[in-house]
């Protein structure tokens, strides 16, 4: 069904039936490097459609691919998701040395990925 909503939602923005969508993205967080992160709505632009950050949202959600560091993917805010487990995405990132806020945010002006 994520899948499915993907496509829906690119198809409804613009973008077209793009069924390697997920593979897109996948290759892209693969190269995120250890200490670095990125928000749902930097990838959708990096991959060029500024509007489908709610579909890289249902790839990070249905990944299960091995080599994905789907933990350097967080909120535009820079909060994390529940979805690894309560403290789990941000134990993996502070074990990489990501900064984080008083308020449990991302310090993405600190970490931010520049795609390079």
């Amino acid at each position: 069904a994520p899948r499915a909503a993907a496509v829906l939602l690119l198809s409804v923005f613009g973008g077209g039936i793009d069924m390697n969508f997920y593979e897109r993205v996948y290759e892209l967080v693969r190269r995120i490097p250890a200490g670095k992160c990125a928000s749902y709505g930097q990838l959708a632009l990096m991959l060029g459609n500024p509007r489908a950050s709610r579909a890289v949202g249902y790839a990070m959600r249905a990944c299960r691919t091995p080599g994905v560091p789907c933990h350097r993917v967080v909120r535009a805010d820079g909060s994390t998701t529940p979805a690894f487990g309560p403290g789990v995405q941000r134990a993996m990132l502070e074990a990489e040395g990501v900064p984080f806020t008083a308020d449990g945010r991302v310090e993405l002006g600190g970490c931010r990925w520049d795609g390079a």
